[in-house]
């Protein structure tokens, strides 16, 4: 067991959890969403969709539902290096912006 910490921001509980489980009835997205989290350096992950589908215990489709609701809904940028590359996932979190 890994005695490695995260500091979350609270409104990833408070907000997020609540739009994307209850709201959007995507557990799977949030779920997603916490493993990229976790999974990061600086921001950014690189995790094939099995690797996703292992660690959350979801199914490989559900995972790849699960990416693209988050990139639909702002919170995901994918990008891919090559047909052979694991993709980059760069987490984003509008929540943060300030208006200019």
């Amino acid at each position: 067991m890994s005695d490695k910490q995260y500091a979350l921001d609270a409104y990833v509980l408070d907000t997020l959890m609540r739009d994307l489980v209850g709201h959007d009835r995507r557990t799977s997205a949030f779920l997603i969403y916490l493993s990229l989290f976790a999974s990061a350096e600086v921001g950014f992950a690189r995790i094939s969709h099995v690797q996703l589908a292992e660690r959350t215990r979801l199914s490989k489709r559900s995972a790849q539902d699960a990416v693209l609701h988050l990139i639909d809904r702002g919170l995901l940028r994918a990008a891919e290096s090559g047909a052979t590359e694991v993709t980059r996932y760069e987490l984003l979190s509008p929540w943060r912006r300030t208006a200019c």
